[in-house]
């Protein structure tokens, strides 16, 4: 994920463009219908949301794909905590260069053959802690899979709840990011994927007037101007599957969700690990605080654990609890 598409995206090219999707029907914001009834008292500590996040970003820091060592503490603290939720865990190795990197996955088996997989990425750019980009999400990841399992005769799919490396540059859009290798290994051994969520930087919201940015004054329409919210983000050809997500969320926590539908080839809907699922013709959402449009340390030493919002990070892993234990 680079800056500048933050300077693309306000071109006035881009401006235009989304003027005409919109009012071509192609850029679908919020689809609007009732949503699922809410999970009543399930609940995540805020900080143990926090430790996670300090674990990365401090104890681990830096992240990126030079400090391997790092990285492979990184991915057996995150590989001990499934096994503690009581998933089966595996490693998925790859080498770039001499080096190993490796996905870890933490299986709950289910009562079909099909798949779902909720996925964040651990690395981080650069020599920046990385709080929100993207310890936050691996920290939901984590207690996403403890809420899974804990419960009791779980039907429907079986679940894989994979912490990816090399997400970020100078692999990002390239086929050694740790999703495509594990999207890749999914489509080659034919399995049924019902769908995927990445989550994509979870942590940090804001009440302050006009604390949520937007690429073009066209989004204002449709989104609040304060940074409280979360987004559920997918393409265009997948609406029905990001909208019964959103609808999935939406009354588990006060949490307000938003979603988005856009044509693939606009910047900024592809910019996670859920793209890689879109190359394999996997249904892929990311759930996100939207990143450099809200947050002001995006890709910066300044991404800290003490920027992050907890109680609200903790709303977000339960709403999407909401929707993985209904599948």
């Amino acid at each position: 994920m680079f800056r500048m598409i933050a300077t693309i995206l306000r071109s006035s090219f881009m401006r235009g463009l989304l003027a005409v999707a919109v009012s071509a029907g192609f850029l679908v914001a919020n689809p609007s219908a009732e949503p699922s009834a809410s999970l009543v008292g399930t609940e995540v500590n805020p900080e143990t949301l926090r430790g996670h996040v300090e674990k990365l970003a401090e104890d681990f820091h830096p992240r990126n794909y030079r400090e391997i060592d790092n990285l492979n503490r990184t991915a057996d603290y995150i590989a001990a905590h499934f096994r503690k939720a009581g998933a089966s865990v595996t490693f998925q190795n790859f080498n770039i260069n001499g080096n190993t990197y490796r996905n870890v996955i933490g299986r709950f088996e289910g009562s079909n053959d099909s798949l779902f997989v909720v996925g964040a990425h651990y690395d981080s750019h650069e020599d920046t802690p990385g709080a929100d980009d993207n310890a936050s999400g691996v920290a939901g990841l984590i207690e996403l899979a403890y809420l899974v399992g804990g419960e009791t005769g779980r039907s429907g799919p079986t679940l894989e709840f994979v912490a990816y490396t090399l997400e970020e540059p100078p692999f990002f859009n390239t086929e050694e990011m740790g999703s495509f290798h594990h999207a890749r290994s999914l489509h080659e051994r034919k399995i049924d994927v019902e769908g995927m969520i990445a989550l994509e930087m979870i942590g940090y919201f804001s009440d302050e007037p006009n604390s949520q940015s937007f690429p073009s004054d066209v989004f204002k329409q449709f989104y609040p101007s304060q940074g409280n919210f979360i987004g559920v983000v997918g393409k265009m050809d997948q609406m029905e599957f990001t909208r019964r997500i959103k609808l999935g969320m939406q009354g588990a926590t006060p949490l307000p969700v938003c979603s988005l539908n856009a044509p693939e080839a606009l910047p900024g809907i592809s910019y996670s690990d859920h793209r890689n699922y879109w190359n394999f013709d996997y249904p892929a959402v990311m759930i996100t605080d939207t990143a450099f449009f809200r947050n002001p340390y995006y890709h910066e030493k300044g991404d800290v654990p003490d920027t992050l919002d907890y109680q609200r990070m903790a709303y977000v892993v339960v709403a999407a609890y909401n929707y993985i234990v209904n599948l």
